[in-house]
């Protein structure tokens, strides 16, 4: 049974291990969390769960999701995400699923959305290298030639290729996290490291898929 919860980021502080070291950490407030839907293949073409996590007020729910919860029987959440199985759900509809299934050791795979940045060229976004800056050069930040010659009749830019445009703000999953530690009674879940997001985003914590790396 995959392990997952849903949480926000409230920011990075550090803790000592037993031995003296400092160790940087991502303070997530993990649930509680309550399962919203259960998805099977049979109904809905594969097996998922359904989790929901934050308060929020009746007024600032649409129609369709106030119905949604109605039908499931539980309080309206802000946050819905739904994590994938391989096989049908072990939980029950308004079950709550707090902290305590993670342990200090483990490792997580955590996604959050990233800090956006704006626009942004090409250095900044990509790591290209900037052009010469002495005297008489008027290439020094550009992203260089479009390589009209590879891109056809009518210089067609060729999709895909690293030009300046919007950066961060997309959805960013770190993998293989060690859980540093857990605090059932306050619902925090300590990860050493960064996580994707901004201080106050929602992020989504689960086991990890490459456990045997």
């Amino acid at each position: 049974m995959a392990k997952g919860i849903l949480g926000k980021k409230i920011g990075m502080t550090q803790i000592f291990e037993a031995d003296g070291r400092l160790i940087p950490v991502t303070v997530v407030e993990a649930g509680p969390c309550v399962v919203v839907q259960n998805k099977t293949e049979e109904t809905d073409g594969y097996n998922a769960v359904q989790l929901g996590f934050g308060e929020v007020k009746e007024k600032h729910m649409t129609k369709p999701m106030k119905g949604h919860f109605d039908k499931a029987g539980v309080t309206p959440v802000k946050f819905v995400k739904e994590l994938r199985l391989s096989a049908p759900s072990e939980y029950t509809v308004g079950q709550q699923i707090t902290a305590d299934i993670f342990a200090a050791g483990e490792l997580i795979d955590a996604t959050g959305i990233s800090r956006g940045k704006g626009f942004a060229g090409t250095i900044k976004r990509h790591n290209f290298a900037r052009g010469p800056m002495k005297h008489g050069s008027k290439s020094h930040r550009e992203p260089g030639s479009m390589g009209p010659m590879h891109s056809g009749p009518g210089g067609r830019v060729i999709k895909g290729k690293k030009l300046p445009g919007r950066m961060g703000n997309a959805q960013v999953t770190v993998q293989r996290l060690t859980v540093a530690k857990v605090d059932v009674e306050r619902n925090l879940i300590l990860v050493k490291g960064s996580i994707p997001g901004a201080a106050g985003s929602f992020v989504v914590i689960k086991e990890t898929v490459k456990p045997n790396k």
